[in-house]
């Protein structure tokens, strides 16, 4: 996270930052069992879109910003949701992807290496065969169909592959643990130490990487 970014907004950053720490440290707690645990979920990612809200320039970036608050709302809801009934996170997450999708397409990059359009097609198709193979569910398969499509948008961008690129492919990563739950792979301890940190971390990774770039504060390519 750059030092600017978190100085400039620190009370909307660190209040996310804390209620995400929070949330992974004292979830198994008595009592952050029900609302109070639920509350320190979404707002972990509810709070980053109120920064990236608060960090949008009112130019022609502006239906950017907007399009990626829309995807972080839409994630935070499917935090909660996913929480009381995993079909209907789904549904929310799936959404999240397809906004950001377009706010990727919206904004290509204008060269692209033969290796890099090699990586972004092994995640548009990589992602739903591997959560497959985990999972062994076509429901998961092809929600993982919305999810890789927008890790490979991501990393087809103009935005840092870096920071935001990076940054799905955690959001990748963090799902297929929560899919190898549902199938024969015991993937333990490593879902349960990891699911939540890869996955809060792509989106702070994601969101901060694209707020600077409409700010000017980081190269576009």
């Amino acid at each position: 996270m750059a030092k600017q970014a978190l100085i400039e907004q620190r009370p909307w950053l660190l209040a996310s930052i804390a209620a995400a720490t929070a949330f992974y440290f004292l979830s198994d707690q008595p009592v952050f069992e029900g609302t109070w645990g639920l509350l320190a979920k979404g707002s972990s990612v509810g709070l980053l879109a109120l920064y990236v809200l608060l960090r949008v320039p009112h130019d022609s970036h502006r239906t950017d910003g907007l399009l990626l608050v829309a995807a972080l709302v839409l994630a935070a809801a499917g935090d909660v949701a996913i929480e009381l009934w995993f079909e209907v996170g789904g549904a929310f997450f799936a959404a999240a992807h397809c906004v950001a999708v377009a706010l990727y397409w919206r904004n290509p990059r204008v060269r692209h290496s033969p290796s890099q359009r090699l990586l972004s097609l092994a995640l548009l198709i990589g992602t739903p065969v591997i959560s497959f193979l985990l999972s062994g569910e076509v429901a998961i398969a092809i929600y993982a169909c919305f999810l890789g499509a927008m890790a490979a948008a991501a990393w087809y961008s103009r935005f840092p592959r870096y920071r935001v690129g990076t940054g799905a492919v955690l959001f990748v990563v963090s799902d297929w643990l929560i899919f190898a739950r549902q199938g024969p792979i015991d993937l333990e301890p490593a879902n349960t130490l990891l699911i939540w940190p890869l996955y809060y971390a792509g989106q702070v990774m994601i969101a901060t990487g694209i707020v600077q770039c409409m700010r000017g504060e980081q190269p576009v390519r």
